[in-house]
């Protein structure tokens, strides 16, 4: 046997090895058999960012984490694995916390430079696990989750302040960091006072651009590109330390030129309290959906953007629990290319949980849209703020977590078809079992659902929605506090994309033969 052959026959050995022979071709053209045809697979790593909570002295935060346990046997991922959340300091050049080459102290390490403690650990899939943080100068957050515990790993951000600038119910899940997020429903209004929480989960340093559109189109401005965010470490920005122009209404693009960040903006109102608003699903041809409009908002105002280069008409529509209206008055909303346009819906909804559902009109496609909904509730003299950013459908499963006994309203919308839809509430943080109920949501409508917690569940619990058919989109709505003090927000629960899809392959030993 000569060399030549010799080399070829090692190389398809270690080709095989490399590969597992996933599949392998009969000579006779007959099917092969695969050892690994499951698709899709659960991922095995999940990463996630919150944001540092209020600073205010007043306020207490709840981190709830969850991993809801597999769906089906054959989708069950590794056993065992972890999730956690480490602390990420802030950041601001020339601290005393940083180190000899400029750069903050590493994350997940306390002022002495030793290990600091994971929040809200995980040992299993479907048990839910609460952390309770009265500390005024709480850090952001950022961990992972591996193996096990990875596919759909949520954790809930629950703050309420009592009193002061910014008292209210903040709500948020903890992000998956991505390149870029769009906002839609920012301030620089002298009563507003907002800030845009910017945290980088990984190790080396990255730097962000904020760009900001108003009414007029982008707004001008030298102080808005190039902020460095070390590794593992977070920075807010203020926004009317962007410009000198006080807008009620803003865009805001945020985005990484290396690596991943995660991005939320924390908004605070003089008369309306405080709450998160997070990125909004951008989609381009299909509807825009912002559900679970609680039932008893008394105010909401529509903030939407094209950033794309062609104007866009949208069809509004109500959906309640009786079907989808136009709402009089509305029956259009145009935005014109790169201009900001905000509308005030007043009492939208007449005291019905609905969803607002805009469809590119006349069915034709359209270009992306940035959209979000600002919702007040309450008295003015107590009123309160909370937004929802429009979403993305649920697609296989969605989970919120920090969920309790009595302040719990999900929001299921099908702005198509009928959908039916399993929604499983899981042990609470201190017993209980997990129960599986089945609705039916009617097209073009939005059903609330007050769950209704088994005895035995105690503590807050987590909410998993699947669907089955057509398209549906899900909220949140949560609420605190007796009826002479009651706060809110809201959550979307987009889909958790807690598997991927894996190509299957098959060997092609013939490029060895080139």
């Amino acid at each position: 046997m000569n060399r030549a052959t010799m080399s070829l026959l090692a190389g398809v050995a270690a080709l095989a090895a490399i590969t597992g022979v996933a599949a392998l071709r009969p000579a006779d053209g007959t099917e092969p058999r695969t050892l690994e045809a499951r698709l899709p697979r659960p991922v095995e790593r999940s990463a996630l960012t919150c944001p540092r909570p209020s600073s205010s002295e007043f306020a207490t935060t709840w981190y709830t984490a969850f991993t809801p346990p597999a769906s089906a046997p054959e989708s069950t991922p590794e056993e065992g694995g972890s999730a956690e959340l480490l602390p990420a300091p802030e950041y601001s050049p020339g601290s005393a916390d940083e180190d000899e080459n400029g750069e903050n102290a590493e994350s997940g390490e306390n002022g002495e430079g030793t290990e600091a403690e994971p929040v809200a650990p995980l040992a299993e899939p479907g048990a839910p696990v609460t952390v309770t943080v009265s500390d005024a100068g709480a850090p952001a957050l950022t961990g992972t989750a591996e193996a096990g515990l990875a596919p759909g790993w949520t954790v809930q951000q629950t703050t309420r302040v009592d009193a002061g600038t910014g008292r209210g119910l903040l709500g948020t899940a903890c992000q998956t960091p991505d390149t870029e997020f769009w906002f839609a429903g920012a301030s620089t209004a002298e009563s507003r006072h907002d800030y845009v929480h910017i945290t980088n989960p990984d190790a080396a340093a990255t730097v962000v651009d904020i760009e900001l559109h108003g009414p007029e189109g982008r707004v001008e401005t030298d102080t808005a590109e190039g902020f460095t965010v070390p590794g593992g470490t977070t920075v807010p920005v203020r926004l009317s330390t962007l410009t000198d122009e006080p807008l009620g209404d803003l865009a805001v693009h945020v985005t990484a030129r290396t690596g991943r960040i995660g991005a939320q903006i924390e908004a605070v109102d003089d008369q309306r309290g405080a709450d998160w608003l997070p990125p909004a699903t951008a989609p381009a041809g299909g509807p825009v959906v912002l559900p679970g409009i609680p039932a008893e908002a008394t105010g909401v105002r529509l903030v939407a953007f094209a950033p794309g280069d062609e104007d866009v008409t949208l069809e509004v529509g109500l959906a309640g629990p009786g079907g989808t209206i136009t709402p009089a008055g509305f029956e259009t909303v145009s935005l014109r290319s790169g201009e900001l346009t905000a509308l005030d819906l007043g009492n939208l909804t007449q005291g019905e949980a609905s969803s607002l559902v805009l469809t590119p009109a006349g069915g034709s496609d359209s270009g992306r849209v940035v959209a979000a909904l600002q919702v007040v509730g309450g008295e003015e003299n107590a009123a309160e703020m909370a937004f929802i950013p429009a979403t993305s459908p649920v697609e296989e499963r969605a989970t919120v977590s920090g969920n309790t006994g009595s302040g719990t309203t999900l929001a299921l919308v099908a702005p198509g078809d009928a959908v039916e839809v399993s929604v499983t509430i899981s042990a609470g943080t201190e017993g209980g079992e997990p129960v599986t109920e089945t609705y039916t949501v009617d097209g073009a409508t939005t059903l609330t659902v007050s769950p209704e917690i088994p005895d035995g569940t105690q503590g807050s619990y987590a909410i998993t929605v699947q669907p089955s058919g057509a398209p549906l989109y899900a909220a949140r709505t949560l609420t605190m506090g007796d009826s002479d003090a009651r706060v809110f927000t809201v959550q979307t629960l987009p889909d958790d994309r807690s598997a991927v899809e894996v190509p299957d392959t098959d060997q092609d030993l013939s490029i060895m033969l080139d």
